[in-house]
């Protein structure tokens, strides 16, 4: 059986979006896995900032990656923490990947094991050019 997971989109508006992510895992994990679609975000927007990261992690390392032809490392959680990471004071982490960007986010979870987990709630910034 696959990882428990969860996206949901907590607010979507015109210039911001805040989605929720959450995992369960049986062991098997996530590899690059598509979790923010700018594309499917009201106003297909082309792009986002990351302003902030609410997380909890269990177990496992958690990567958050631009998509591109080679993903580029947005921001990395560590195991077994919580917190929060406020990047707004410098207008967030912009998206820094070379080739094939696609505007998007995805996930990959590293030393997952069965009954570990996470939760993350991401804060963005939408962009149209």
């Amino acid at each position: 059986m696959p990882d428990a997971v969860t996206s949901q989109t907590l607010f979507d508006g015109h210039k911001r979006a805040v989605m929720k992510f959450t995992n369960l895992s049986d062991g098997t994990g996530e590899t690059a896995v598509l979790k923010v679609d700018v594309s499917a975000l009201a106003g297909a927007p082309t792009r986002v900032t990351i302003d902030k990261i609410y997380y909890n992690t269990n177990g496992m390392t958690i990567d958050l990656l631009w998509d591109a032809t080679t993903d580029s490392i947005a921001w990395t959680i560590g195991n077994n923490v919580t917190g929060t990471v406020d990047f707004s004071c410098f207008g967030g982490i912009s998206n820094d990947a070379g080739a094939g960007v696609t505007g998007d986010i995805v996930l990959t979870t590293r030393g997952h094991a069965a009954g570990d987990a996470y939760s993350i709630i991401l804060d963005m910034t939408k962009h149209y050019t």
